[in-house]
């Protein structure tokens, strides 16, 4: 017998012939962001009714079948809500933001959403907004921000390709932010997680994960792409080749607006500072500091390079 595991996409984005039988354990991974620290997050929460009747409606779709539930009935009636919470009311709002300010609409606090964001979402992402100079101090589009709202990326991902120009790190900058913007790179499988590590640790870069990230591409592209490569180094062969026609689309839109791409010379001292450069120039807002007054215990996950065996730091 076939056993399929998915995610919740199997929920409405596709069907798979021949399943008989649906097991529903009433959760599902949801990225939820919190403005007030610009951290998005993937948490497990606990399905809708909804969703429940969604997944029992996948059994059975081309064959009589059967859904079970591993949730009681109780929790269904009294736990669960009846439909699922809106995407928009639990996400980034601030490339939202920025295609309706490109769209001409001036009056964002009484615009009529579907689902109304909160106000403090709403202001936090036009106060990202204004800090990354994408609009001014009265909420109009600046140029620059009307340059940002034309790249189908993030508004600080925007701001940092556009910032590389004048930093002679376009290029380099191109292939971070396509790196950024695919799934994570690294194969982990559970019978080899040790050679994996150590696969990992030859791109590693002490300047931190988008280096490395830099490295892996550039890898990849000097070894023609070939799967095998990535197979021994432990590398998604699929993400990479996302990553690079992401890379392709973004180098045409910079082409279509005269944004030049140029690279420092790997052997400056420049190389990387200029890198570094344009990667605080849109991620200043994540820049962490020292803080001797709140002492907060914090932790580097896991995936990223800079984790040294899970050594918190108090900041």
């Amino acid at each position: 017998r076939k056993c399929v595991v998915s995610t919740n996409i199997a929920e409405t984005s596709l069907t798979i012939d021949g399943v008989v039988f649906v097991i529903d354990p009433g959760f599902s991974k949801q990225k939820v962001y919190n403005p007030r620290i610009r951290v998005e997050s993937l948490l497990v929460c606990p399905i809708s009714k909804a969703s429940a009747m969604q997944r029992a409606g996948r059994a059975g779709r081309t064959k009589p079948g059967k859904c079970f539930r591993l949730y009681t009935e109780k929790a269904y009636k009294n736990e669960m809500n009846d439909q699922t919470y809106p995407e928009i009311l639990r996400s980034n709002l601030g490339t939202v933001v920025l295609q309706l300010k490109k769209l001409g609409v001036e009056d964002l606090v009484h615009f009529d959403f579907m689902d109304p964001p909160a106000p403090e979402t709403l202001m936090r992402a036009l106060e990202m907004l204004n800090y990354l100079a994408a609009i001014d101090d009265n909420g109009e589009l600046t140029q620059l921000g009307s340059l940002m709202a034309e790249f189908p990326l993030d508004p600080q991902l925007a701001k940092m390709v556009i910032a590389s120009t004048e930093l002679n790190c376009s290029n380099e900058i191109l292939s971070v932010t396509a790196m950024l913007s695919v799934p994570q790179c690294f194969v982990r499988p559970a019978e080899a997680k040790k050679a994996a590590d150590e696969a990992k640790a030859r791109f590693a870069h002490i300047d931190g994960d988008h280096l490395t990230l830099l490295n892996v591409y550039h890898a990849f592209k000097q070894n023609h792409e070939e799967v095998q490569w990535c197979y021994d180094n432990f590398i998604n062969y699929r993400a990479l080749k996302n990553a690079d026609n992401v890379r392709t689309q973004l180098a045409r839109i910079m082409d279509k607006f005269s944004l030049k791409r140029v690279s420092t010379d790997f052997k400056s001292k420049d190389y990387y500072i200029n890198i570094r450069k344009a990667l605080v120039a849109g991620f200043f807002m994540q820049v962490g500091i020292n803080c001797l007054v709140v002492m907060t215990t914090i932790v580097i996950t896991k995936s990223s390079g800079n984790n040294n065996n899970n050594n918190s730091n108090n900041n």
